[in-house]
């Protein structure tokens, strides 16, 4: 039997911009003098409205809403950092060893075509889910489900990656087998849901997750 058709999340998974994006709203913490709590890194990492979650809990911690030019600032910081985000370890490689491949984000089309461009990946995917496709990003199944009639193949003949709770809750709820490869140790507890946790996508052999034909 195939591998399974691979679907991929962008941010955190094929792409080190999650890391970077983080990182951006770290910065701007610092230059307002204001620790992240870890509990609120972690509403926001894998979630499409982690800047909302920044945006009001800085606002709670000042006492006042975070001025326009302090998050144009937190902006351009998060466009540098992004823009040098290379591609994760092990991306390349499975992508070569992948019999058909497609990107599952909530990330807006642009962002991904901008970056998957520049990193020289984007004829290595047939098509781009993304935010830009539904209303409901992760950690519903929407996008995954569009992503399984796209590719013409069942929940069984498909494997997801992901590296946070979200994206694992969302393959999961559309029935699909989920790896997760957390981009930093501290997210492993979190992926628990997921089929396998591993630390690179270099150690994601495809062969263990043969089409079973549902």
């Amino acid at each position: 039997m195939p591998v399974p058709f691979l679907l991929l999340d962008f941010d955190g998974v094929v792409c080190d911009t999650e890391r970077a994006a983080l990182l951006a709203w770290q910065d701007l913490y610092d230059r307002l003098g204001v620790p992240l709590d870890g509990a609120v890194r972690d509403r926001m990492v894998g979630n499409s409205a982690g800047a909302r979650v920044a945006l009001a809990d800085l606002a709670s911690r000042l006492g006042r809403p975070v001025r326009d030019d302090e998050w144009d600032w937190q902006r351009g910081r998060r466009a540098d950092r992004c823009a040098a985000a290379p591609a994760r370890p092990g991306a390349e490689r499975l992508l070569d060893t992948a019999e058909g491949a497609a990107i599952v984000s909530s990330s807006p089309a642009a962002w991904v075509e901008e970056h998957l461009r520049r990193l020289g990946l984007r004829d290595r995917f047939a098509f781009l889910v993304t935010g830009d496709d539904s209303d409901r990003h992760k950690p519903a199944p929407d996008l995954y489900l569009h992503a399984l009639a796209r590719a013409g193949v069942g929940a069984g003949d498909a494997l997801a990656v992901e590296d946070s709770p979200p994206g694992v809750r969302a393959a999961r709820a559309a029935g699909i087998r989920c790896v997760a490869v957390p981009w930093e140790p501290a997210g492993a507890p979190g992926v628990a849901g997921a089929d396998a946790v591993l630390t690179s996508l270099a150690e994601l052999d495809l062969r263990r997750y043969r089409r079973d034909g549902t």
